[in-house]
């Protein structure tokens, strides 16, 4: 007699990091924004920031956004103190380094490893919000392409985390 037995992952819920009110702040602000996104996509949007910090503040520095995620990003900080509580509860603050818009910075790999670090992290990625600035990706007002590591800006552009 065999026994098969099927594992069963469960991500964590980035949404529960934030109260719902909180969260749709933010979400309003992705949406004033960026005129005539999909409310839908504003949540994805928003949740996916909401990650991309949350594994950050835990001390995953040198991490990269999206465009579409750093537009997230951009809404989340300007909610400064749901901002401040999310990453002293989740770790520590995770500052953001903005770089004049250069199509040419984008890089897959970067964007990868940082989608790898959010999965190891305990977060389901979307996908489709981490695609380059051609290829599909919900458009954004956003125009911060970060810099990869290994240049010689890295570390003045990376986000980073800091203890306070």
């Amino acid at each position: 007699m065999s026994t098969t037995t099927t594992a069963t992952t469960t991500s964590l819920d980035a949404r529960r990091l934030i109260s719902p009110a909180e969260f749709e702040g933010v979400v309003a602000t992705v949406l004033d924004n960026n005129e005539g996104m999909a409310p839908a996509d504003a949540e994805r949007i928003t949740e996916e920031a909401i990650k991309f910090v949350a594994t950050a503040a835990r001390g995953r520095g040198g991490m990269r956004p999206s465009r579409t995620v750093d537009e997230g990003w951009h809404a989340l900080i300007l909610h400064t103190r749901v901002y401040a509580a999310l990453c002293r509860r989740v770790g520590r603050f995770v500052h953001h380094i903005p770089e004049r818009p250069d199509p040419t910075r984008h890089d897959p790999s970067a964007l990868e490893a940082t989608q790898a670090r959010i999965t190891a992290a305990g977060y389901e990625v979307d996908r489709t919000l981490w695609l380059g600035p051609s290829n599909g990706s919900v458009p954004v007002a956003a125009g911060c392409e970060h810099t990869s590591c290994g240049d010689s800006n890295c570390e003045a552009n990376c986000s980073e985390t800091h203890p306070n």
